[in-house]
């Protein structure tokens, strides 16, 4: 029986990916690198810290990855305090509300910062929603590793078969799957060459995943 959910944050809740964009793209210029398509690709589903660890490595810089995740913080904190059309994915708030009415248990497994998980969540007042919230920067590992999920899982207080995960990402659906969780691929307009090969279950719309829908799943 389907007791508990765990969401991804960026391009599950939030489509924060041209805000990231602008910002990684902002913080390239500064130190000096050209990053190809289909390397900020790869990225997908990846923690900041990563990110910038594999921007370093990439570019034999002289900067330290912790570096990198400043600047590009301080881009993506004045980009998000301009953007006033920046909002939740369509569907997802309804989604949200639908299964806390029917008693599941909400969790949150993003690799977002906590702070930015925070600012998030803040702006859209979605903390009555979730039991947890667990970022990937907190994590010896990131997505994608299960470590997340399988935290995320326990945050829930519930066994793995008893959750279901909800990613848009190549890297999070592998993680998910690698954690044992039963995984739902979301295939939307936002998420751009991600493999949804590996998800049990692929939707284009959040509708598809009402409670009613998904109940008879597990």
């Amino acid at each position: 029986m389907l007791k508990a959910v765990i969401f991804d944050m960026d391009g599950v809740i939030i489509d924060s990916e041209p805000l990231h964009y602008k910002a990684y793209h902002n913080m390239f210029k500064d130190v000096n690198v050209k990053v190809s398509p289909e390397l900020y690709e790869s990225f997908t589903g990846q923690s900041t810290l990563n990110v910038c660890k594999r921007v370093c490595d990439t570019f034999k810089l002289n900067e330290t990855p912790e570096t990198l995740v400043a600047i590009k913080r301080k881009h993506y904190e004045y980009i998000f305090d301009n953007d006033k059309e920046f909002d939740l994915i369509e569907g997802v708030l309804n989604l949200i509300k639908d299964y806390h009415a029917n008693g599941l248990t909400l969790v949150l497994g993003s690799s977002a910062s906590m702070p930015n998980i925070e600012r998030i969540f803040k702006r859209f007042n979605l903390n009555p929603y979730f039991k947890a919230k667990l970022s990937g920067a907190d994590l010896k590992a990131s997505k994608p590793h299960p470590e997340i999920f399988i935290k995320a899982a326990e945050a829930t207080g519930f066994l793995r078969h008893e959750c279901m995960v909800i990613e848009d990402s190549t890297n999070g659906i592998e993680a998910a799957k690698s954690a044992g969780i039963f995984c739902t691929g979301y295939d939307s307009k936002h998420s751009k060459n991600q493999d949804y090969t590996k998800a049990n279950l692929v939707i284009k719309s959040f509708d598809e995943i009402s409670f009613e829908r998904v109940k008879h799943l597990f």
